[in-house]
């Protein structure tokens, strides 16, 4: 009898076989959700796809997220980050492991996602974007005011009472989505497309950009913690107030942005002074304006009369002038005549000495200063051209002693990395013996291990195991009807037998009555399947 089943038993290929593994494994599970840590992570592969592994405390499967899925992902896996992910359950035939063909993932719990941000925060923190010399004043009155938030929310309504109360302005609203998938990258096309909006446009360019969200739980504002997002922000031109969340919200953006406002109410106040204020500040400006100026009218006018009556009379004034002038034009044809007299006597004087002899002995000597000129000129040219070729000549020395004691310093330190350079090959080798001699005693320990636990060592004992014909083991005869065929597996094989039918049937569990009762109604045969706590792929 077993030997007829084992010969009409269909055959199947290796590829048969896989194939209708693949196609159980795939029909049962379909779409899981499983929790657990990312490990072996080491980026996305040269192919655009990721390959790592999902572990517990007391398991691993490995994962895969194909190219197309993970540019769609919002949160990308990270080496260590406990994460939940969403796929189908499917084979490796070339390999015969089972994997998850992983399509979303999220952070497991509000821990991972702090943790996610402040691994995130750090990074940019070091790349110089939360630096406070980046951040912009903001325009004291902006004329046009640019707002990043969602077109149907309360937020936006907010903002507009706000400034319409304070001092109403024009604003531009580029509708985004503020939540969810594509969020982020709605905002910060929203960011950049404000900036690029050129001067004097047909659409006004803003003067002040105000970000917005109403409040929420930190998976509700995580789109304002994306890389992109922060990116945008501290790249803006144009100021920038982040109004993200309540007052207790803290989002990367914030860091980024020029201003952080609590609320997007607050935002519309730091956005723009109060218009009544001002006009009664201009009001009370103007008076004490004019007050300072009646002020300082009335104390010019008080010193001019003091000076006015502190000045003396005209007569008084032109008095003594009147009479230098007098003295003065009196003196004044003597005092010609004795300049022309003392000017003549100069010019004679002059034209006295001023003779042929007197002119050539200058040019001699006018001659003589221009030969010794020109020979002092030329023995300090050959000094110095002297000065010079020794100088140059020092150097040269100087140089060349220069160059071999750097050649050999070159050579010590080329001499001293080869030696350190085998050394270190070496310890490697010696290293990788020691590992190799350790993973080996590992290897060989736990093949004993599982030497000493499996049931076969049980069997080679001279022991047996008895399979009913759905080939769950039987624990206690009475679970044994008449005429029930088993299944009795020994350390070299296995044998099919029968038991007694005049063997009274003893009282049995229900499942095993109910498996008897089965086996006596006719019926076509059907796939077994285990119970769950089995916890089989089959």
């Amino acid at each position: 009898m077993p030997a007829e089943k084992l010969i009409n038993a269909p055959e199947f290929t290796v590829s048969e076989l896989s194939t209708a593994l693949k196609r159980t494994v795939e029909d049962t599970f379909g779409h899981v959700r499983v929790r657990g840590e990312i490990t072996g992570f080491r980026g996305p592969h040269s192919s655009g796809h990721c390959y790592f592994a999902l572990k517990d405390e007391s398991a691993k499967i490995e994962a895969v997220v194909w190219k197309f899925a993970h540019a769609r992902m919002r949160f990308k896996p990270q080496e260590g980050l406990e994460v939940i992910a969403t796929g189908k359950l499917t084979t490796y035939p070339n390999s015969s492991k089972y994997q998850i063909v992983i399509e979303s993932l999220e952070p497991a719990g509000i821990g991972a996602l702090m943790a996610l941000m402040e691994e995130r925060k750090k990074k940019l923190a070091a790349e110089g974007l939360f630096d406070e010399a980046r951040k912009q004043l903001l325009p004291w009155l902006p004329e046009v005011i640019g707002v990043v938030t969602s077109p149907t929310g309360a937020v936006i309504r907010d903002i507009l009472h706000r400034l319409e109360d304070r001092f109403p302005r024009r604003v531009l609203v580029w509708p985004v989505k503020v939540q969810g998938e594509g969020s982020a990258e709605q905002v910060a096309a929203a960011i950049r497309g404000f900036n690029a909006l050129p001067e004097g446009g047909r659409i006004p360019r803003p003067d002040l950009l105000i970000v917005a969200r109403g409040g929420g739980s930190l998976e509700d504002l995580w789109s304002f913690n994306e890389e992109i997002v922060v990116r945008a922000a501290a790249e803006s031109m144009i100021p920038l107030i982040s109004a993200v969340g309540h007052e207790t919200d803290i989002t990367l953006i914030d860091f980024a942005a020029d201003k952080r406002a609590p609320t997007p109410t607050a935002a519309a106040e730091v956005a723009v002074p109060v218009r009544s204020e001002l006009f009664v500040e201009v009001e009370s400006l103007a008076r004490r304006t004019m007050v300072c100026w009646q002020r300082g009218q009335e104390s010019r006018r008080n010193e001019l009369r003091a000076a006015t009556r502190a000045l003396p009379g005209l007569s008084e004034l032109l008095a003594i002038p009147r009479q230098r002038l007098d003295h003065l034009g009196a003196a004044l044809p003597r005092g010609l005549k004795a300049n022309t007299h003392a000017h003549h006597r100069r010019f004679s004087h002059l034209a006295a000495g001023l003779t042929l002899k007197v002119l050539r002995g200058q040019v001699a000597q006018a001659n003589h200063r221009l030969t010794v000129s020109g020979e002092r000129i030329r023995l300090s040219a050959r000094a110095l051209l002297r000065s010079r070729r020794d100088r140059f000549a020092g150097l040269e020395v100087r140089l060349q002693a220069s160059r071999l004691s750097n050649a050999q310093a070159q050579r010590n330190a080329i001499a001293r990395a080869n030696e350190r350079t085998q050394r270190l090959a070496e310890r490697a080798r010696r290293a990788l013996l020691t590992a190799m001699q350790r993973l080996d005693a590992r290897v060989a320990h736990s093949g004993q291990l599982l030497s000493a636990l499996s049931y076969r060592g049980v069997l080679a004992r001279g022991f047996a195991l008895v399979r009913d014909e759905q080939g769950h083991a039987v624990h206690a005869a009475a679970a044994i009807g008449p005429n029930a065929h088993l299944s009795i597996e020994f350390a070299d094989g296995r044998v099919g037998a029968t038991a007694d039918a005049d063997r009274p049937q003893a009282t049995a569990p229900a499942a095993t009555t109910k498996a008897a009762t089965q086996e006596a109604k006719p019926a076509a045969p059907k796939r077994a399947v285990k119970p769950v706590d089995q916890g089989s792929l089959f």
